[in-house]
Parts: C-alpha cells; sequence; structure tokens
C-alpha cells in the first residue's frame, strides 16, 4: 500500500517531525510513504501542482496538510471524483472532501497557552502577538486564542502585533521593527516556535527582555525553556497528528471505520515539566490509535 503525504514545508521543523510520524506509522503497519513538499513554503500553487501529480501515480490514499482554507478546493475535489481517499490533518478546509481529519482546537490551544504567559505576569502586562502566515487557519485561530485569553485578565493589553510568516527570519526582521517602536513590552506570544525564537533574538539583539511564548515543542523551543530564553511552548505535536492522519488512511483503504474527525490533546511545556520533550523527535513516543481515539 502506497500513501501520499502533503507537508507545507522544509522549512518548519514541526513539518520535519509530521514527516517522521507518517514514516513510523506506515512502517509499523507495513505501508509505504511517498512525501509531496512545495519547494516555496506554504505555496498553495506548487502544492496544488503536487496534488495533480500525486494523482496520475495513483496512491492508494492521500495524507494532506493544506496551506491554504480555499485554494487547493478544485484539485481536491478532482482527486476525490477519482476515487483516491484522502485524510486531512493540521489545517481545515472551509469544505473539505476528507474520509477524516485529524487536528488540534487551536484556539483552544493559544488560550491556555497565553493564559500560562498572563498568569506568570500576575494578570498585568503590555503584550505582543507575533502571527502567522495571513491564510492559515492555525494562525486565525491562535491569534484569537491570544486574544480571548487577554479578554479573561482585565490588566493585559494587546499593544501590538506583527506577522512572522511561520518563519523564524521574517519573525525576528518584525520584531526588531516592532521594538523600535513600541517602548515596553512585557511578553511575547507567538503561533509558533519559530517565530517566538525569531522573537528572542530581535529582543535579545535590543538588550530587551520579555516572556515569550510558542507553539509546536520543536527541539530548539525545548532547549530555550531550559536555558530560560523561552517560558513555554504548547505541544501541537505534528509528529503524532501525521502518524493518526496515516493510520486512517491505512484503516480506511482496509475496509475499516474512522472517525470523521480526531482531535488530539495539547499540552503545555514549561520548566516543570521540560524533561519529558528533551531529545530529538526520533526519541519522543509515538501516540497509539486507541489513545489517540479517547
Amino acid at each position: 500500500m502506497k500513501i501520499a503525504v502533503f507537508t507545507k514545508n522544509r522549512v518548519n521543523p514541526a513539518y520535519g517531525a509530521a514527516r517522521i510520524g507518517a514514516e513510523r506509522a506506515a512502517a509499523r503497519l507495513g505501508a509505504g510513504v511517498v512525501h509531496y513538499v512545495p519547494e516555496r513554503a506554504d505555496d498553495a500553487g506548487q502544492q496544488a501542482a503536487l496534488l495533480e501529480r500525486a494523482l496520475e501515480d495513483r496512491p492508494d490514499a492521500m495524507v494532506v496538510a493544506p496551506v491554504h482554507p480555499t485554494k487547493l478546493g478544485a484539485v481536491l475535489n478532482r482527486i476525490a471524483a477519482a476515487g483516491v481517499p484522502m485524510v486531512g490533518f493540521i489545517s481545515r478546509l472551509s469544505n473539505p472532501p476528507w474520509v477524516s481529519f485529524v487536528g488540534s482546537d487551536d484556539r483552544r490551544l493559544a488560550v491556555e497557552l497565553a493564559s500560562v504567559v498572563f498568569r506568570r505576569l500576575s494578570g498585568k502586562g503590555s503584550v505582543v502577538i507575533v502571527e502567522g502566515s495571513g491564510d492559515s487557519q492555525t494562525s486565525i485561530d491562535r491569534s484569537l486564542g491570544f486574544r480571548d485569553a487577554a479578554g479573561n485578565f482585565p490588566g493585559i493589553r494587546i499593544v501590538a502585533e506583527c506577522n512572522g510568516g511561520y518563519d523564524f527570519e521574517i519573525a525576528r526582521r518584525g520584531m526588531e521593527a516592532l521594538l523600535e517602536r513600541v517602548s515596553h513590552v512585557d511578553a511575547v506570544v507567538a503561533a509558533n516556535d519559530v517565530m517566538a525564537l525569531g522573537a528572542i533574538s530581535a529582543l535579545q539583539m535590543a538588550g530587551r527582555t520579555a516572556l515569550v511564548a510558542g507553539v509546536n515543542a520543536i527541539p530548539d523551543a525545548i532547549k530555550a525553556i531550559r536555558n530560560g530564553s523561552m517560558l513555554a511552548t504548547a505541544d501541537f505535536n505534528a509528529m503524532n497528528l501525521a502518524a493518526i492522519a496515516v493510520e486512517c488512511a491505512i484503516r480506511h483503504v482496509r475496509g475499516e471505520a474512522v472517525p470523521r474527525e480526531v482531535v488530539l490533546p495539547v499540552q503545555i511545556v514549561d520548566r516543570d515539566n521540560v524533561a519529558l520533550w528533551e531529545g530529538p523527535y526520533e526519541g519522543r513516543p509515538q501516540l497509539a490509535w486507541d489513545a489517540a481515539l479517547v
């Protein structure tokens, strides 16, 4: 059995983890994986072309993390009409032709993460939001969640936001520019860890300090939590999301019933529990199918 797996880019370590998870799940179930990744990060046109190419190769199923909520609709509908089952993961579509979807509640995730930061500030302070790609539903939902959390703390003010494009350098430059015009920042909440690390770099270069939190629990973020430069991250576990999505696809092809949606829990990682996440992705445990369906 051959499963085509589509991730968004090669620059975000979380998608590298997703590819590891997909391969581990497929190998355990006796299937093979073919990866399709846009050369330009998060490029909807390139991902659409890759989907067309995969359709010509006729895999048994496709597992797709879509780079845009609407721009891929035509090609995905053609794939569905051709009888190739698809499982979505990480990012939602407005009208998905999925057999199943595997993801997390991004808005709730962001509320939980930001609440940790705001409590550390004793409920008072000036906060900056670093958003991801403008078309990304995960970024939209996480930004909404950050603001939801701020609404629960009357002393918290969102004083600015910048677009980090889910990229270290874009986030670093955006934060540098922001710090030139914002005189006081107590905390930064970023829609992923790569951007959080970019914000930390900008703060350090400016000789300023702030509490910083991100999303994904990538190894570099875990190191930053350990050394004290980052407060927390949310373990939006792309490795497990991809693994469960691949297992959904394989089980469906085998004729087994699979859930229409699987929403995985998210854990907040800080200095108190960081040891559980230390080490490379390859050494991290993979969530079992039964545990994912609880």
